[in-house]
This record gives structure tokens, sequence and C-alpha cells, in this order.
């Protein structure tokens, strides 16, 4: 049985090498994965969300830098480098399209392992950061 650190640093590791479908291995069939830009539910819109971002980020890496000391879940503190090369879907459904902008932002994330597999994962980012970089500009609220 491995222990949960252990399952999040295999899982960093499929990612960088941009291997989604062993990624997917990490993750149990009804898994839930939660980000600032929404949740996917299940290994299949898991998958659509790992797709979609490596096609948005196509020489994404994430490194990660700090790793909290405990059984379950992982915690882990990371930094996201990539070029913005291609569609990336934003949270209200409208899609930017590359921008050529290299991007870095930090984040955090937490894996809970049952049975070996991760059943939710929870990544944690600055979006106005990661925005900001992209060159989006965001509307003000009224006074």
């Amino acid at each position: 049985m491995s222990d949960a650190r252990d399952i999040k640093d295999r899982l960093f590791d499929a990612l960088n090498e941009h291997k989604i479908d062993k990624l997917m291995e990490f993750y149990s069939e009804d898994a839930v994965f939660v980000t600032p830009a929404g949740i996917a539910e299940g290994r299949e819109q898991i998958f659509w969300y790992y797709q979609h971002l490596l096609e948005g980020f196509p020489d994404m890496h994430v490194t990660p830098w700090y790793k909290v000391c405990c059984d379950d879940p992982a915690v882990t503190e990371w930094t996201f480098t990539g070029t913005h090369a291609g569609p990336f879907l934003l949270p209200d459904g409208h899609v930017a399209e590359g921008t050529g902008r290299k991007i870095i932002f930090r984040g955090c994330g937490l894996c809970a392992i049952e049975d070996d597999k991760v059943v939710t994962h929870r990544d944690y980012y600055d979006q106005l950061e990661l925005y900001d970089q992209l060159g989006f500009c965001l509307a003000t609220a009224p006074a």
C-alpha cells in the first residue's frame, strides 16, 4: 500500500511528463477535482480538465517546492509555469485563444487517498494573478 505523499509525487511526475493516461491511473472512478476554475467529477471530467490544460499550456510544468509531512491528505505547495499557446477555457465558458505569454504562479493542493487512489484533489491558486499575466482586462465592479 502506498502512502498519500508517494501517490501525489507520482501524480506530479505523470503531469509533468504530460502523460494523461498515466495520470488518470491515480484517480478513483468517482474522484472529485476542485479548482478555482470549477469542479470535475469522475475520471472522464478530470481527464477532460487535464487534456484542456495541456492544450492551452503545452509546455506546462508544476514544481513542488514545499511538502507538508502528514499521512493524509498529501499537501503540496507548487509553482506552475507555462506558455499560453492554445485555447484556454475560462470559468464563464468563454475560450481565450493563445496569447504566447509566459506565466508563472504559485498554488497549493491537497489529495485525499483511499485504497491507493485519489478520491478528492483540491487545488488553490489566485485566478487574478493568472489572468493578469495572460493580459486579460477584468471589469471593475460598479461604484
